[in-house]
């Protein structure tokens, strides 16, 4: 059996997998409420908003060591397997939720969560190195992380609706089965990598592997990884992890505190936080296709990864800033703050994946999963900052957050023209 456009297949089933990661990560804060909120998971185990924040820590530092050590796992183990481990664990966590009892219980599995859901970032972008052309790779990574704006969206609705009907111990029990029925098309259907699928046609095959560098065409199963002391001693390393450092706090803003901020701000329950906050997460999906698809344009034309990449990070990056300077000056209700964050998303994932993209424009092979790993963990670190931040000034305003990320931008995208002036390999 053949099956034409295989890759397309694999990075279908990588954007399923991210909608269920989105949903089964939104579910919290989407379920949390306040003292006030009846049935909410804060009213029942009587937490408070700084006990949120803590969770949410627990999440991110476990989540920051996940990106670092599941990327050296699917750089030893292969996508394949590194997928079914990943997801497995939690799939099986999520569900857990529904056993909570309290602060102490709710920390230990949302911390397991957080480190095998971590893994879902780095082994994407080894996949799409393996199956993907360099010209398709930004598109590829724009179609995987549409799906964690196509969970965002998905989430509040769903998740909304369940919680209002069964409660939210049942909603993770539901949530939580996804990921594990998602093993099954995936080991039925990724049985190889490109060079060796028994289903792929010899036009894809050929098409995918005289589209990669030299590099990733001599790569094989032997072939050794760099260490982390290797990857940095180059400097285009350093613009992934420098520009992760500051860009990364603007996605999870939104992610983490916005139905807080809902909550907070204009005193809304579980069910009307599920009819505004997918809003913006359309914007992101769009931004995450649009960007894929002129990076491929600008490289297709000009045959120049630096300029696709590059000139599709700083569009991105301009609209961000702009939307996140509108958040102060003009969203002072909800329709009109949720229709900027929409852009200020749309413009983040426009920019994401291609610097997301950028370890396999740099390295080969077992080296790329490894420097994804790194580079999403630096930027957890620097939203478990936030988050310990945030609560404290919320509780005057809001308006000195948005401030502060809106800064971020030019630094991160700044980072990444600085670090990496010529992207390409910069193994010779």
């Amino acid at each position: 059996m053949k099956i034409k456009g295989l890759r397309w297949v694999i990075i279908g089933l990588i954007f399923l997998a991210t909608v269920i990661n989105y949903i089964d990560r939104s579910a919290l804060s989407i379920m949390w409420g306040n003292e006030n909120v009846e049935g909410s998971i804060a009213q029942s185990l009587d937490l408070t908003k700084d006990d949120y924040g803590n969770i949410l820590n627990i999440f991110m530092v476990f989540y920051a060591l996940g990106q670092l050590f599941t990327g050296k796992i699917f750089d030893k183990v292969g996508t394949r397997i590194g997928y079914v481990l990943s997801i497995g664990i939690w799939g099986l966590s999520s569900f857990l939720h529904s056993t909570v009892r309290g602060f102490l219980s709710i920390s230990i599995f949302r911390s397991l969560l957080g480190f095998s859901e971590a893994g879902n970032w780095p082994g994407a972008v080894k996949s799409n190195a393996e199956w993907f052309p360099i010209k398709e790779r930004a598109i590829a990574q724009g179609l995987f992380n549409a799906g964690a704006s196509i969970g965002s969206v998905i989430a509040p609705i769903f998740i909304a609706t369940l919680f209002v009907a069964y409660g939210w111990r049942t909603t993770f029990m539901v949530v939580g089965s996804f990921g594990i029925l998602w093993i099954i098309p995936w080991l039925l259907i990724n049985k190889a990598g490109p060079k060796k699928h028994p289903w792929m046609t010899d036009e894809e095959r050929d098409y995918i592997l005289k589209g990669q560098s030299e590099a990733d065409q001599k790569d094989t199963s032997d072939s050794k990884g760099k260490s982390l002391r290797e990857i940095l001693s180059f400097r285009e390393s350093w613009a992934i992890v420098i520009g992760r450092f500051f860009l990364e706090p603007i996605w999870w803003l939104f992610v983490g505190w916005m139905p807080i901020y809902l909550f907070d701000v204009y005193g809304f329950d579980v069910k009307q936080v599920g009819m505004f906050a997918w809003v913006p997460y359309v914007g992101a999906a769009l931004g995450s296709i649009a960007g894929g698809w002129v990076s491929g344009r600008i490289i297709s034309k000009s045959n120049s990864i630096n300029k696709g990449r590059k000139v599709t990070i700083l569009i991105g990056g301009i609209i961000m800033f702009l939307g996140l300077v509108a958040t102060v000056l003009f969203g002072n209700t909800p329709i009109v703050f949720v229709s900027i964050v929409f852009f200020v998303l749309f413009g983040f994932q426009f920019s994401i994946g291609n610097v997301q993209t950028l370890p396999s424009d740099f390295f080969s092979g077992k080296s790329v999963g490894s420097l994804a790993g790194l580079g999403g963990m630096v930027g957890v670190f620097s939203v478990i900052i936030m988050n310990k931040v945030v609560p404290i000034i919320a509780e005057i305003s809001y308006t000195p957050i948005f401030i502060a990320i809106a800064i971020f931008v030019p630094l991160g995208i700044g980072a990444i023209y600085f670090f990496a002036r010529q992207i390409g390999p910069v193994e010779k």
